[in-house]
């Protein structure tokens, strides 16, 4: 009898290893985090395999303390097609409500991706008080001015990577102007997705580089998401003779408009602000290389590989591991971030307690994957830099034969910019 109910344990032990592969028993009930993710887009893909990547981790070193005991983290994701044509912001609306009320989810993160998506989910997200961390997506400058200016009605509410205006005035424009002084540079023509976040874009473009004194050809030509043909704004920018093309479009058939300006060999050097295709480690071969010299802003550092901090190349590494991919663009390790950042604030509260985990994310203070993660303790924007020593860092990247060469800012740079030799 003794016997049979050792080997009757020993079943119900290999039955829960069986179940949970590489993940540590826990007896506490688990910490849920919802995440509303367009997940058919890179930028909601990625987001969710970083958040699964940082869960993996954080469960197999013990899960998140809270208050003296160990409860695991357990990702809930729901699609919001959110980046999707013509799919009403009421449908992300409804994901985000059904983790809360379905799902039950203790904490938000990720998204709604879409900007005009988030800005409608802050007042939800406020009515049932839930912490929520955006780590991909929404852009726009509104998010967090909206945060500021009701602090105490969307006090839950923090973004951990970068917004339009930082990374087209703090970023982009020092980059632009980096280009322009070592090549002769002077003009740009912009090229934008109908969307929030990139007619935001335009505007920040045109507006300051004007001020800079470079020529701004026209008005920014916009495309409505889904377009398939950008010949007609290729050959305006040959004919006004832009030397840069600024594009930003977050659909993947900006690898259309990109085939086309190879084909087209039109001189002037894409730089995408945001070009979700381009962005992607398996661009190179969908496009015959005909990526190359494109410029792409991955928004934070370890989205390409750099040594930004001690921990970059290593997250690089585990999630090339883990996935059988590298980490494939913007939203990838802002979303890996996001949950170490809500680790350490539940362990800093002790509690799941809104309110105590709010407080506590107003003060984090950490290294990370892409520098120094600090929120500013009003509107509870991530506070960037162009240092990864003092702010969250962006990376800018260029397609080198082959590779994803991190070229901007200077601080965590893997090598130089080059010109297509058509420009020379």
């Amino acid at each position: 009898m003794e016997k049979r109910n050792i080997k009757m344990v020993l079943v119900f032990l290999m039955a829960i290893f069986l179940i949970l592969p590489g993940q540590t028993a826990f007896a506490e009930k688990p910490i849920i985090i919802g995440a509303p993710l367009s997940t058919a887009f890179l930028y909601g893909w990625d987001a969710e395999r970083g958040i699964k990547l940082a869960v993996e981790e954080i469960n197999a070193a013990g899960g998140v303390n809270v208050g003296g005991k160990k409860r695991p983290f357990k990702v809930e994701v729901i699609d919001t097609r959110d980046l999707e044509p013509g799919v009403p912001v009421s449908e992300a609306l409804l994901a985000v409500e059904k983790l809360i009320l379905e799902k039950n989810a203790d904490f938000i993160l990720g998204g709604p991706i879409r900007s005009e998506a988030g800005l409608a989910a802050m007042d939800l997200l406020s009515k049932y008080k839930k912490i929520s961390i955006l780590t991909t997506g929404v852009l726009t400058p509104a998010y967090h001015a909206r945060v500021a200016k009701d602090y105490d009605k969307y006090k839950y509410l923090f973004r951990i990577t970068g917004e339009a205006k930082w990374i087209a005035g703090g970023e982009q424009i020092p980059a632009l102007i980096e280009i322009g002084k070592k090549f002769n540079l002077n003009s740009v023509y912009i090229m934008i997705q109908d969307v929030a976040w990139a007619r935001a874009f335009g505007g920040i473009f045109a507006k300051i580089l004007a001020k800079k004194g470079w020529t701004v050809i026209g008005k920014p030509e916009i495309y409505p998401t889904g377009s398939t043909d950008f010949s007609m704004g290729l050959l305006k920018a040959r004919r006004e003779k832009a030397q840069v093309v600024i594009i930003a479009m977050d659909m993947p058939e900006s690898s259309i408009l990109l085939k086309q300006w190879y084909d087209m060999k039109v001189p002037a050097l894409p730089f995408g602000s945001i070009i979700a295709a381009a962005e992607q480690p398996g661009f190179w071969k969908a496009t015959e290389g005909k990526g190359e010299y494109t410029l792409a802003n991955v928004i934070n550092a370890g989205n390409a590989p750099s040594n930004a901090t001690d921990w970059t190349m290593k997250f690089y590494n585990a999630y090339t591991k883990m996935w059988g991919i590298e980490p494939e663009g913007y939203g990838t390790s802002s979303s890996y971030m996001g949950v170490y950042v809500l680790k350490d604030a539940i362990e800093s509260a002790g509690t799941l307690d809104s309110d105590s985990v709010a407080a506590a994310l107003e003060k984090t203070d950490t290294m990370g994957v892409y520098g120094r993660i600090k929120f500013d303790p009003k509107s509870h924007q991530v506070i960037p830099s162009l240092d990864p020593n003092t702010g969250a860092v962006g990376s800018i990247f260029q397609w080198q034969a082959g590779k994803r060469v991190v070229v901007f800012p200077k601080s965590i740079a893997m090598g130089e910019i080059k010109l297509p030799p058509w420009m020379k």
